[in-house]
């Protein structure tokens, strides 16, 4: 089965202001963020891409506009399913007045039974970004092969519960994980379970590219970031 490549956007103007986003429009990336996406196409080159999968908000769309430019013929879906989560009438307000939210506790320490006012729960969250996932994960080995890499750049809290997805970890633990702007990582599927190959990683990703096709009858078992325990 294919490799996913997540990219959560890049810092964006409401990270630096401390605001929780959510779905409000106009939130674009900030001359961090933006740098941070010029740097991108860098650390992926030579990684081959089947296609790129985007949340419809402003600050993915241009996290991931330079790497479609250096990159001809690659493209691009939106998918509302990987879009942030629906904080509701949380939107746009301060991290720091949430904080005394008694709410928030619940988000940090029981998120399973969190919901947000006028929002969705976090478990809906979860379910509809690894329900897009599994989608996509058969679409690209469909039409590109087991072997096949794809882009999806999404949210924090979307990427942190598709990790805890693919680690098989309750969604109450999901806050454990962390993922910085514009960091990478990479979960390598297969027909049994999936392997957690990089984890917020901001550095170099050469090691992502597919080794060469062996010059002999052998092929190789090697999987992406050449991981021998994986299949």
């Amino acid at each position: 089965m294919p490799t996913l490549i997540l990219v959560r956007h890049g810092r964006s103007t409401a990270n630096t202001e401390g605001l929780l986003a959510g779905r409000m429009p106009g939130v674009a990336l900030d001359e961090r963020g933006r740098a941070q996406a010029g740097g991108l196409p860098g650390r992926l080159d030579g990684v081959p891409l089947a296609l790129a999968v985007t949340s419809p908000l402003q600050r993915c769309r241009e996290t991931v506009a330079p790497l479609l430019s250096v990159r001809d013929g690659l493209e691009l879906h939106e998918d509302e399913r990987i879009v942030e989560c629906d904080y509701g009438d949380w939107s746009g307000r301060k991290l720091a007045e949430l904080a005394g939210e008694p709410l928030m506790e619940v988000v940090q320490q029981h998120p399973t039974a969190a919901a947000f006012p006028g929002g969705e729960s976090m478990r809906e969250m979860q379910h509809r970004a690894a329900e897009a996932v599994r989608e996509w994960n058969a679409r690209v080995e469909r039409d590109f092969g087991p072997q096949a890499a794809y882009l999806m750049c999404s949210h924090g809290d979307i990427i942190k519960s598709l990790v805890a997805d693919a680690l098989g970890l309750h969604l109450d633990l999901f806050q454990r994980i962390s993922v910085e702007p514009c960091s990478v990582t990479v979960i390598r599927y297969t027909r049994l379970r999936p392997f957690l190959v990089r984890l917020g990683d901001t550095g170099d990703l050469s090691s992502l590219a597919p080794p060469a096709a062996p010059s002999g009858p052998e092929q190789s078992d090697a999987t992406v970031g050449g991981d021998a325990g994986a299949p």
